[in-house]
């Protein structure tokens, strides 16, 4: 009798990176040996080989007091439930607790992806301090000493090479972790188009028409299969990288990637909307249509930025604002929901992105009046939406008299506190999902508890 082995998490993992990699060494195609393990390992084995081993992340940064408005789609539930209108809360008793989250989530009016349920609920986690005013917020992104979490994601996802790996809308806080790539980056959403916008392919030189384009890459791609070290291991990533660019080099993807009006009408924007709406909804329309022609892995996204002090003395101005900041995010994922992901047969693009909002200061929940930069206990949060790697709802919070909460990342259970303390284990929770629930690669860059507490395990 065949004695069989059950194989999961790390081993599972370690068996099917060397068994992709034992296939290459001996000249198997990728498809034929994800039959194989369908064969001998089942389905669930040959379509987690099939997929890539990371998630693609987009990382929204609300700086100079932006990041209040996100208040108003996942407010504290003690806040919500309060009834109090001198909180800052624009919509008691309008909205509700999302059924089925592991800790209470409560949804106002504007709060995207209701639709999808408990599959696409956030989590919200007290983290790091408050602080006031910046455009660079670190406290909260900051996985290890000296590591930033958007790095630390970029580097994890270099195992999936694309043309240009990070993108960073204006002069984000990236930070620094080992392995991870340069960060391209660009003055705006419009800047993010001009970066596919070949040259080669619009200056009327050999490669502006299609023909000579698909021969150029043709004969590029002969060339390099030819090469003695094709098939090496070590040379995989390099060759698949350079045989990418050689078929963007004749194209100009402007066009596909630049939004269009009934893209902007999707997102509730439109040319004569405010700046700072219009901005989010263009540079969410275009990391989606770069997601589905497989472009890059990560992106930066700059938020509001407008400090809004006087925004609940303008209430139809205020219910406006967040009902367009809720509408652009409800399009950018149901257009990622509509796509097939071609790096993980069976699943969505939308399913395979992990959404995470930090900022300088989130205002204190409890004044609505001039809405001040104070938050209790100096506290701060971050939300995430971690696409089923995550426990839902809120770790910690703010109470109605001004008390806080942290979290155990161990266990998930509350107690009285700050938030400091629990940042990088929010940050460590965030990468966790980025690579699919390997704790081995968060452990590349964060040196801290289990996570287990606000963790999905991954029955791999």
């Amino acid at each position: 009798m065949r004695k069989t082995v059950e194989l999961r998490g790390a081993s599972r993992r370690d068996f099917i990176r060397w068994g992709i990699y034992v296939g290459g060494l001996l000249g198997v195609r990728p498809w034929r040996i994800f039959e194989v393990l369908e064969d001998t390992g089942g389905k669930a084995l040959a379509a987690q080989a099939a997929c890539l081993s990371t998630n693609r992340s987009v990382h929204i940064v609300a700086g100079n007091g932006g990041q209040a408005w996100f208040n108003l789609l996942w407010p504290h539930v003690d806040v919500a439930q309060s009834g109090n209108d001198r909180f800052a809360f624009h919509a008691f008793g309008e909205g509700g607790l999302l059924a089925g989250t592991d800790k209470p989530l409560y949804l106002g009016p504007q709060a995207p992806w209701r639709s999808y349920g408990i599959s696409k609920a956030v989590t919200a986690f007290m983290a790091g301090t408050n602080e006031a005013h910046t455009q660079r917020p670190i406290s909260s992104s900051t996985i290890g000493t000296g590591v930033g979490l958007f790095a630390a994601c970029a580097a994890l996802q270099s195992s999936a090479p694309t043309l240009v790996p990070v993108i960073g809308i204006s002069n984000l806080p990236y930070g620094n972790a080992p392995g991870a790539p340069s960060v391209a980056t660009v003055p705006s959403a419009d800047g993010m188009v001009g970066l596919f916008d070949s040259a080669a392919s619009r200056m009327g030189g050999v490669l502006s028409a299609g023909g000579d384009a698909a021969l150029f890459e043709a004969y590029y791609k002969a060339y390099l299969s030819l090469s003695a070290v094709a098939t090496r291991p070590t040379m995989t990533k390099s060759y698949n990288t350079a045989k990418t660019a050689s078929n963007l080099l004749g194209r100009n993807l402007s066009s596909q990637l630049q939004p269009s009006s009934d893209d902007l009408a999707r997102y509730g924007v439109s040319l004569s909307s405010q700046t700072k709406l219009l901005e989010l909804a263009k540079a969410l329309i275009t990391t989606a249509k770069a997601f589905k022609l497989g472009l890059c892995n990560c992106v930066l996204i700059p938020a509001l930025q407008d400090d809004p002090h006087p925004a609940f003395a303008d209430p139809p101005g205020l219910v406006d604002t967040v009902t367009t900041i809720g509408k652009s995010l409800d399009g950018f994922m149901a257009d990622l929901m509509a796509v097939d992901d071609p790096t993980c047969a069976g699943r969505k693009i939308g399913d395979n992105v992990i959404i995470s909002i930090h900022g300088d200061t989130p205002k204190d929940p409890l004044i609505r009046a001039a809405w001040p930069d104070g938050t209790p206990n100096d506290t701060n949060w971050i939300w995430v939406l971690g696409n089923g790697y995550l426990k839902t709802g809120w770790f910690g919070g703010v109470g109605v008299d001004g008390s806080t909460r942290t979290f155990d990342p161990d266990t998930g259970a509350e107690s009285p506190g700050g938030s400091a303390g629990t940042a990088m284990a929010a940050s460590a929770a965030v990468a966790y999902a980025v690579c699919k629930g390997d704790i081995r690669r968060v452990n590349d860059f964060y040196r801290g508890s289990t996570l287990k507490g606000i963790t999905v395990p991954q029955q791999m």
